[in-house]
């Protein structure tokens, strides 16, 4: 059974502010796309049509901006691993999950160097995507797949050292589920 998770909890905008959200998040999405996670904020509010006021009063930091990007993808990472819970056990449903973000984290050039700060943003995509982890995590220690001393920040520093090993060209985005799997390998029970 899935739950399904809420895509928002802002406040009820104004027609008008809701109009100049959803720009700027499309520019933004487009912008990062093109040009990597550093790019200028001021050419994303001018892709917008927003002064770079809007945008600050939306999105304070580019963190904030770049966790609200990946909302949706979080979100539905989130979904499908719970959709796939009965399927697999514990060990490989951490697994999936790890390798899941990693791709994730390869989206835009340079969103897997801000992944930590943007997971830790409080967006409900990022709040759900911590969930369950912690949940997959918790769930994988209880059935003896991983050590006890493992946290959620470990898992989040194995993420960010294999996608910035994928975005800097050392590896490719094909060893996602080598790398993932030699990293847990290495954090599994001994």
């Amino acid at each position: 059974m899935t739950n399904k998770l809420p895509l928002t909890e802002e406040p009820t905008l104004r027609a008008d502010a809701a109009r100049n959200r959803e720009r700027i998040l499309a520019a933004a999405e487009e912008v990062f796309l093109e040009r990597g996670a550093d790019a200028s904020l001021d050419d994303i509010a001018k892709r917008a049509k927003v002064g770079i006021g809007t945008l600050y009063r939306r999105f304070p930091t580019r963190e904030a901006l770049l966790a609200a990007t990946n909302d949706e993808r979080l979100m539905a990472l989130t979904e499908a691993s719970r959709r796939r819970d009965d399927k697999l056990d514990p060990d490989a449903s951490v697994r999936a999950f790890i390798k899941d973000l990693v791709a994730h984290a390869c989206h835009y050039r340079g969103l897997a160097a801000a992944l930590g700060t943007v997971l830790k943003s409080g967006t409900p995509g990022c709040r759900a995507s911590g969930e369950e982890a912690r949940r997959l995590l918790l769930r994988a220690q209880k059935a003896g797949a991983i050590r006890k001393d493992v946290s959620v920040d470990d898992l989040v520093c194995m993420v960010t050292a294999i996608s910035l090993s994928i975005e800097q060209g050392s590896t490719t985005k094909s060893r996602i589920a080598h790398l993932t799997d030699l990293f847990l390998d290495g954090v599994g029970v001994r």
